[in-house]
């Protein structure tokens, strides 16, 4: 449906007598709508809301495409529309854009959301999405058409060893298995107390969870979300009575027997199910409190979630999601607010199958250059092709573990997955699931219910790619929170050069070795290289090598060393990380030389010193370690010299008048007595 502010009704509808009674009777309601408030009322409010929804389902008859304009035609100059247009203008230029086309194309075409520069929706009645698509190519003014597909939550498994269990119990008896460090029980484990060790996320490290909203009040939860924002733009799907707004939270996806079988209805064919709460599953993984005395411990506790709503009833169009990525990485979207907290890292446990559209690899190439890191789940259909979005370029696709390794039954495979993590899996076919993945849950079964907030466990598994991608989205943003400057490129290279190699036996005698994907199915097999990624999470060994380590610097300030004097030495100009501070310094002597046995000074500071007794040579080392508790050393040879001799006085002669002048006037005297001596020996002797 078509929206327009009051000043932008009448040139929209043209010049025509007719036109401008429409005009007129339009103006009209919306003047006695403003004149009467009590059509506000709660009534009229979920009528309204009705309406809307009814509305948006009806328009899953029309076909849907993305299109995107070509830089620089008439028709983008013209009605050009950019992030700071006002929703309400950006709806009728979106739509005039669409008028345009109608007739070059000859269809009547109704416009939809923009989407990232120079992109918008486009729909139509009475022809297939793929055969407006085709149309629409072919206009000299747009660079391409894709179909608006529908994307779903990768959550539930078709692993034949998949258990629905019994409704009532508990466990897993393992626990969380898959972020301990790995063993001989389980080979895939993740190994995150190492990574722990150095660090539980930034404070200001924020992740963006595509899905399905999350439950604001779940308990682990509480604190750990950032504002974020609901894309979803059919209100049919979003099942909130609204379209795109700033609250995220998950009114619940349940599909009832009837819409399931409904033919011709919106969710005809979706499949009958509960409510999912597949964002709060997804969020909880990466970002649970820990340390808090209840329920799960979360990967990247420290962190926080942006929660971005791009699921909901039978799932959500590309158009949705590609506008969420654009927002979640800080990139502005029309008629969206700006984000205030722009995400380093995304995850996205959604897709379906084909080949990455065009549109998708905009986006990519959009938020790769703002440094952004897109995590996304292989797929679970079995061992098929990797799906869309995981298999567009840049995306991190991640593939399904069992406990022991292997590739889980429902996990996808292919050349496009950059590497795997455990998926959760049940070993047996019937009765309680042995290794699921723990996620926080509601115990709604439509909407949430008042403090029915849960965790899944052994009879109400978690198990899938879904919970894949978050153990690797968590471990990215304890990389990221390490070390600030690494680049999407730097993070898929050292996720893939610190990850463990996958077995080759453990399993079961007839397991066979992961082979391409081809339209046959594959359950468990032995992954490879080529199939399944690099090797198995090692989240420890990631952070490791994502830590920039202290340069420590240990230089001398006293500019003559010498035997007897202080001697002063300093580490001040050592540096640490972006974003770390140095935490410690340990000052120890390496070698005295024989003349210093210690330190005079605390050895705990930037600054220390040392008295030498005698000359010689001493090393000194300084160790520097910042906030992560990563640590450097240096050292420092130190030369001192002998204490200097003090030089022997010359004598000086005695006298009373003291002074030089006095001196010479004594010599005079003394030259002159000799004299005379000499004179009167000379003179004859008289007699008696």
């Amino acid at each position: 449906m078509k929206r327009h502010s009051v000043f932008a009704v009448l040139p929209a509808l043209g010049s025509s007598v007719m036109a401008l009674q429409r005009s007129v009777r339009l103006l009209g309601c919306l003047l006695a709508f403003l004149a009467a408030p009590g059509l506000l009322a709660t009534s009229t409010a979920l009528r309204a809301a009705s309406d809307l929804t009814s509305m948006d389902a009806a328009a899953a008859s029309m076909a849907r495409v993305i299109v995107k304009f070509k830089e620089g035609t008439e028709l983008t100059k013209t009605l050009s529309v950019d992030a700071s247009v006002d929703e309400t203008v950006a709806r009728d230029l979106l739509q005039r854009r669409a008028d345009v086309l109608s007739s070059r194309v000859g269809v009547t075409l109704t416009s939809g959301r923009a989407v990232g520069p120079r992109g918008q929706v486009l729909m139509a009645r009475g022809l297939s999405a793929q055969a407006l698509a085709a149309k629409l190519a072919q206009d000299p003014h747009i660079e391409y058409a894709e179909v608006d597909r529908i994307r779903r939550a990768l959550w539930v498994p078709t692993d034949p060893l998949y258990a629905t269990g019994p409704t009532n119990g508990a466990g897993p008896a393992v626990g969380q298995w898959y972020l301990r460090a790995p063993d001989a029980t389980f080979l895939s484990a993740a190994n995150l107390p190492g990574a722990w060790d150095r660090t539980r996320g930034a404070s200001s490290m924020v992740v963006a969870v595509l899905d399905s909203g999350i439950l604001k009040d779940h308990p682990d939860l509480q604190g750990q979300y950032l504002t974020g924002y609901d894309f979803i733009d059919n209100a049919a799907v979003a099942n909130d009575g609204d379209r795109r707004d700033a609250d995220p939270a998950d009114p619940g996806d349940w599909i009832t027997s009837a819409e399931d079988k409904n033919t011709g209805g919106f969710f005809h064919g979706c499949g009958a199910s509960s409510s999912s709460w597949h964002g709060t599953q997804v969020a909880s993984i990466i970002a649970a409190a820990t340390n808090n005395g209840i329920g799960m411990a979360g990967i990247a506790s420290n962190a926080k979630v942006l929660p971005v709503r791009v699921l909901g009833k039978c799932g959500g169009y590309d158009s949705d999601i590609q506008a969420a990525m654009y927002w979640s990485a800080g990139l502005d979207q029309t008629g969206v607010p700006a984000n205030p907290t722009p995400a380093k890292v995304i995850n996205m446990s959604l897709g379906s199958d084909g080949t990455c559209p065009q549109s998708y690899k905009d986006v990519m190439s959009a938020v790769t250059a703002k440094g952004v890191v897109v995590v996304a789940a292989a797929g679970n259909s079995a061992g098929l092709a990797v799906g869309t979005p995981a298999n567009c370029p840049g995306v991190l696709a991640i593939g399904g573990l069992r406990h022991i390794g292997t590739k889980v039954g429902f996990s996808d495979l292919g050349p496009e997955i950059a590497i795997s993590a455990p998926g959760g899996n049940c070993v047996n076919l019937t009765g309680a699931c042995l290794y699921p993945i723990i996620t926080a849950l509601n115990s709604g079964t439509q909407g949430p219910v008042a403090g029915g907030y849960t965790y899944s466990d052994s009879t109400n598994a978690s198990v899938g790619t879904s919970f894949s991608s978050p153990i690797v989205a968590g471990t990215v943003a304890l990389m990221m929170s390490a070390n600030p400057s690494l680049t999407p490129a730097d993070v898929k290279r050292i996720l893939q050069t610190t990850a463990r190699a996958f077995p080759t036996t453990g399993s079961a005698a007839d397991t066979a070795q992961c082979k391409p994907p081809t339209s046959t199915e594959q359950l468990e097999c032995y992954c490879t290289t080529t199939t399944c990624g690099a090797g198995m999470l090692d989240a420890a060994a990631a952070v490791a090598a994502s830590v920039v380590k202290p340069v420590a610097k240990a230089e001398l300030t006293t500019a003559s060393p010498t035997a007897g004097s202080s001697v002063q030495v300093t580490a001040a100009n050592s540096t640490v990380g972006a974003g770390r501070t140095v935490a410690a310094y340990a000052w120890t002597l390496k070698d005295g030389g024989g003349v210093a046995t210690g330190f005079s000074t605390a050895t705990n500071a930037a600054t220390a010193a040392f008295l030498p007794s005698g000359a010689g040579t001493v090393v000194v080392q300084v160790t520097v370690t910042d906030d992560l508790g990563v640590q450097a050393s240096a050292d420092l040879s130190i030369v001192v010299a002998a204490a200097p001799v003090p030089p022997t006085p010359t004598p000086t002669p005695s006298n009373s008048g003291g002074g030089g002048t006095m001196s010479v006037v004594w010599l005079l005297a003394l030259w002159f007595a000799a004299w005379l001596l000499r004179r009167q020996g000379r003179r004859p002797s008289r007699s008696a």
